[in-house]
């Protein structure tokens, strides 16, 4: 089945399913909580509720207007229509220009750990050879991209899922051969009670787990692809609370039940390096560190093919080359796809070259860009909801709970998570930091849209519309 715009339908239900789920654990839940527990001790658990009730929130918005309306530009498609094509334009090229720079951190994380199992290539023909072969697994059709992200989070969902299970046995104490001393309920509240640093450090660990949750719509970017395109959306969106609450809720209480949140090792070794060392599990950092390394090829994976797909979006709504809209007689945007690898391997470049200086600013200015999405997609669903339900009310088959109030409420708190990065001012990655440089790159974005409109002026442009509803050109390759 092959859509009008040129991409082929080749995601199975199966595929959707397990991108939906592995789209919210990243790399960054193995790597990074170790830091957020260290900041608020097991009080990081509110961290995650309220960060994982904002993303459910966002998602369920989102969702409401995908399943109206799936299409491969996702929210900057939404976002054009509902708030002006500087919106779609601005946030297209944002969210492409963060997942171009998490290509270069993934794939430098990825080699780091592969560096250690072989020496015998250096770091940098790691992250080479990670990138030819996921670029090669996108090139071929996205029914490869969807049989590999299937294995890649398959992988993430049974390891969480047997930690959670393993952990919970050796927090009652009927793991067989474990040593179990140190695990117990009684962790949550002995070392200086469930907030040992005060409820100040809930909000310090809110801007440290953030954005360990952005991924959680490239399900909604993939639906566009699917079968089913309606269905894939809809199953997604009404499946958010349990994988948040299982992945990120149920995986961290473990952690904090079986170590003392201030035990070294935590932040030593990874929290869950150090959860399952603690338990005398033999080659548990080798595990883990082919878990994460399974993760690190997921995210590479996802990163390059959502990045190509808002780059595939943004060339037929005209805010990017027209090359980027054609695709190869397999359904796949070739030169989206060369365009986004191509930056990220100039970005792997600054990250050997100038790591604390270009890098250094690349991935501090991209740093806030989800909150900068989630936002637009509150704001966008105000608008488009009233439009949905005065044109086609038939398609509104997800609906955003308590609109407009939760939405309002919504946008309150990713503000108000904004304003407080503004107060972090501590090392070169400060909240602060972050937000300046990140808005700083948003401006000048939303800059450049400003003057290509005037420049267009009156011209005819393309709207942002269905995948389904274009009729892009296609080419051959091979």
């Amino acid at each position: 089945m092959t859509s009008g715009s040129g991409l082929q339908a080749g995601l199975k239900n199966r595929h959707l399913s397990m991108i939906a789920i592995g789209g919210v654990i990243g790399a960054g839940l193995f790597v990074g909580s170790s830091s957020g527990i260290a900041t608020a001790g097991p009080g990081i658990l509110l961290s995650y509720a309220l960060v994982g009730t904002l993303v459910v929130l966002v998602m369920r918005m989102l969702g409401e207007m995908s399943a109206a309306n799936p299409t491969s530009g996702s929210f900057s498609a939404h976002a054009d229509r509902a708030l002006g094509r500087w919106a779609g334009f601005s946030i297209g090229w944002l969210y492409w220009f963060f997942w171009v720079v998490v290509l270069a951190v993934e794939a430098t994380a990825g080699a780091k750990i592969l560096e250690g199992w072989i020496p015998a290539v250096p770091q940098w023909g790691w992250a080479l050879i990670v990138m030819v072969v996921l670029t090669a697994t996108n090139l071929v059709s996205v029914g490869s991209y969807g049989e590999f992200e299937f294995w890649f989070a398959g992988i993430k969902v049974v390891a969480i899922g047997a930690f959670i299970v393993v952990g919970a046995l050796a927090i009652f104490g009927v793991l067989p051969g474990a040593h179990t001393d140190k695990a117990g309920f009684g962790n949550l509240t002995d070392h200086g009670g469930f907030l040992p640093n005060g409820p100040g450090a809930i909000l310090t660990g809110v801007l440290l787990v953030v954005f360990s949750f952005m991924g959680s719509e490239i399900a909604t970017l993939a639906a566009g692809e699917s079968e089913d395109p309606q269905r894939a959306v809809t199953k997604s969106t009404n499946s958010i609370i349990w994988r948040i609450g299982v992945f990120y809720l149920g995986s961290i209480f473990i952690v904090v039940c079986l170590l003392p949140w201030n035990d070294p090792s935590i932040k030593a070794q990874g929290s869950y390096v150090a959860a399952l060392d603690s338990l005398g599990i033999a080659h548990a950092g080798q595990i883990m560190n082919f878990i994460v390394l399974t993760s690190v090829l997921s995210c590479l994976n996802s990163g390059l093919y959502t990045a190509s797909r808002m780059a595939f979006s943004l060339g037929g709504r005209g805010d990017a080359p027209k090359a980027f809209a054609k695709t190869t007689s397999r359904g796949v945007p070739m030169a989206a796809i060369i365009a986004s690898v191509v930056f990220g391997f100039v970005a792997v470049f600054f990250n050997y070259a100038f790591p604390d200086t270009v890098f250094l600013f690349l991935v501090n200015s991209s740093g806030a860009v989800a909150l900068f999405v989630w936002l637009v997609i509150c704001a966008s669903q105000l608008r488009l909801r009233r439009i949905i339900e005065r044109e086609s009310p038939e398609k509104l088959v997800v609906r955003m709970w308590l609109y407009p109030y939760l939405t309002w409420a919504t946008i309150a708190l990713i503000v108000f998570v904004l304003g407080y990065m503004l107060t972090d001012t501590e090392g070169e990655s400060s909240g602060r930091t972050t937000v300046l440089l990140s808005l700083l790159v948003a401006l000048a974005v939303v800059a450049v849209s400003v003057v290509k409109e005037r420049v267009r002026g009156g011209k005819a442009v393309p709207t942002a519309v269905s995948d389904t509803d274009t009729d892009t050109d296609k080419v051959s390759v091979g």
